[in-house]
């Protein structure tokens, strides 16, 4: 079931999107060559304490994983898309990283992700994550009411095709609001005009995943949590949660 946020419960859902928004800017602030993931977890749950903020990360245990999620961030490296356990690994120059963090507040949930390289950037990997971004975007743009959930998939999809990427198989945005997950689903390739219809409250999580050699196939690691290219080439991850409102889409999660 889909849940419809009253305006004031969006506007306490942005209060938890900032506090993600200043963690994400903390984490990239402090990424830099020889810094290690566990240093990049440790920089967001200080940004959680000093706001009273809880990580819907810390301890979530869906079905597929093995194990509790052990951290405040998923820190994903170069050939890893998503759900990457923060670890000793100490970042090298030219390593593209892709960082997700959720933040609970108030009893609301926000939730944000943002892909970057440290040090010298190869060509490929702005390429890579500008159109990640655009891709976002696309989806943001689309996320008005009398669109349909299709018409956020078809846009997104249309971003990372046309410029020759991948797309995940099976994962994509989803519903939040209480709880970080909620439906609807809100995949990254659709049709337009096809789906729910958006309607003023909904809450999304846009997401879209890019795979840079074209192909969409993915592997679990053996932690059971991380998922990488099959063909070992990089990608990227981007997110906002957004809010559908008559007067046009609300990046809850929006970075100043």
């Amino acid at each position: 079931m889909v849940e419809l946020k009253t305006d004031a419960s969006i506007d306490a859902m942005y209060e938890a999107g900032q506090v993600v928004a200043s963690a994400l800017t903390a984490v990239r602030k402090a990424a830099d060559v020889g810094v290690s993931l566990l240093e990049l977890d440790e920089v967001a749950r200080d940004v959680l304490n000093a706001a009273g903020a809880t990580s819907p990360f810390l301890g979530y245990r869906p079905s597929f994983a093995p194990t509790p999620f052990p951290a405040v961030i998923c820190a994903s490296v170069n050939d890893a898309i998503v759900h990457g356990i923060p670890d000793g690994y100490r970042l090298r120059d030219g390593d593209l990283v892709s960082i997700d963090c959720g933040a609970q507040l108030g009893g609301w949930a926000g939730d944000s992700a943002i892909s970057f390289v440290v040090g010298t950037p190869r060509p490929a990997d702005i390429r890579l994550v500008e159109t990640a971004e655009r891709a976002l975007d696309a989806g943001i743009q689309a996320a008005v009411v009398g669109n349909r959930i299709g018409d956020i998939a078809h846009a997104i999809g249309t971003v990372c095709r046309g410029a020759g990427y991948g797309i995940m198989e099976d994962y994509g945005g989803h519903g939040i609001g209480r709880h970080m997950h909620e439906d609807p689903p809100v995949p990254n390739e659709g049709r337009p005009g096809r789906g729910l219809p958006l309607r003023h409250g909904m809450v999304l999580a846009i997401e879209p995943m890019l795979i840079a050699g074209g192909t969409d196939a993915y592997h679990a690691a053996p932690d059971g949590w991380t998922l990488r290219t099959n063909d070992g080439t990089r990608a990227a991850h981007t997110e906002h949660t957004v809010a559908i409102t008559d007067a046009g889409p609300r990046v809850l999660t929006a970075r100043g």
